[in-house]
């Protein structure tokens, strides 16, 4: 169980201005429609999310990081939770095609529109209650999704990635440091119900019984 700086390449090379989020527009309402998790979230205006975002590559020095680190090899079995249109399961296939991968995500919007390479893997669902057999996985990913649960259901959300994960477990939380990461952090954010500390979070894995691996993003 430990902290792994695997996102902060990814999350750093995007230029974000916050201040613009909360003056020139709308924010409550960008976040309604951001929360609805439909076409203007994935591929709709920046103002909701990603902006019309297309496949970059930019997921495949994460995949590389998780083979090296978790030593995934063919035929192991990897779960994306929250894995939108199945990116790093995409870049997953394409370093090991033997490996056995699903993913889940509460969009029907993003799983409609997965990446074809992916696709049958893909299957709609909710975070706090996995379909699979206990101790199924290999590796358990969530990047970027329980944040944007209520307390209740991110406890749960966690002793579910506890129950279905046999090996390896990683996830990725938006967090803060310090008031500048904190005012950043809610100028930016439209989908989040719940950001803490690193402090927190780490309590939060305690409580829960989590014993999986963890990464934090911060908006500097």
């Amino acid at each position: 169980m430990a902290k792994l700086d695997f996102i902060s390449g990814i999350h750093n090379a995007t230029k974000r201005n916050y201040v613009q989020r909360v003056v020139e527009f709308d924010k409550a309402e960008c976040a309604a429609v951001s929360k609805k998790f439909g076409q203007e979230y994935f591929d709709g205006d920046r103002k909701y999310g990603y902006g019309g975002f297309r496949y970059d590559g930019r997921w495949k020095s994460f995949a590389e990081k998780l083979i090296a680190h978790y030593r995934l090899k063919p035929g192991m079995r990897v779960l994306d939770i929250g894995c939108a249109k199945g990116f790093v399961l995409h870049e997953l296939k394409q370093l090991i095609p033997e490996l056995e991968v699903a993913g889940l995500d509460i969009s029907e919007y993003a799983i409609a529109n997965g990446m074809e390479s992916v696709k049958p893997f893909l299957r709609v669902g909710n975070a706090m209650a996995l379909p699979y057999p206990d101790q199924h996985f290999d590796l358990v990913l969530c990047v970027n999704t329980l944040h944007n649960l209520y307390l209740p259901g991110l406890f749960q959300a966690l002793r579910e990635i506890q129950r279905v994960g046999r090996g390896g477990k990683f996830i990725v939380m938006d967090s803060y440091r310090n008031e500048r990461e904190k005012v950043n952090l809610m100028y930016w954010q439209l989908t989040c119900e719940c950001f803490f500390t690193p402090t927190e979070w780490e309590w939060i894995f305690q409580q829960t019984g989590y014993t999986g691996d963890w990464d934090f993003v911060c908006f500097e």
